[in-house]
């Protein structure tokens, strides 16, 4: 997927992939050299790398479904050119590494460069080859409020 695409759909519903721990749906935010955002219901603001997405959907006729709250008004997020600056950026910041399945990971992250990304978890410090970062999130994601019984 490159830019010229990412850049056509910023603004438009699409699912990633077709299924499993990588799959999501929501709003292109924005459309770097080998990754973009997308602003997903679930998720928050996910980061792509390109390289590891096998498909990209957009329903022409009914489009997908997604809530209307799901608005970028007052939404920050990073507009890096390359994975590798987005990832120099979140130095020290709490990140998500691949949304799902095995190789899913949370934690700090320390250092990055092209070969490796560094996140300490707890008394554990691991290093994680560039190439197999899929998706990044970072922050903590608020936990939605249950309602209360006098709300329901």
């Amino acid at each position: 997927m490159n830019k010229e695409l990412m850049g056509s759909l910023v603004g438009k519903v699409v699912r990633v992939n077709r299924g499993g721990p990588e799959s999501s749906t929501g709003k292109v935010l924005y459309g770097g050299d080998d990754h973009f955002a997308l602003l997903s219901e679930k998720d928050g603001v996910v980061y792509y790398n390109s390289a590891h997405v096998k498909s990209i959907s957009q329903n022409i006729k009914s489009g997908l479904p997604v809530k209307e709250e799901l608005s970028e008004e007052g939404l920050e997020f990073m507009k890096e050119d390359t994975l590798g600056d987005l990832l120099t950026s979140l130095k020290y910041q709490w990140v998500k590494i691949n949304r799902g399945g095995p190789e899913k990971i949370e934690g700090i992250l320390d250092h990055s460069n092209e070969d490796y990304v560094t996140l300490v978890l707890n008394e554990e410090v691991v290093r994680l080859a560039t190439y197999h970062v899929k998706s990044i999130s970072y922050g903590v994601k608020p936990e939605k409020e249950e309602k209360t019984e006098e709300e329901k």
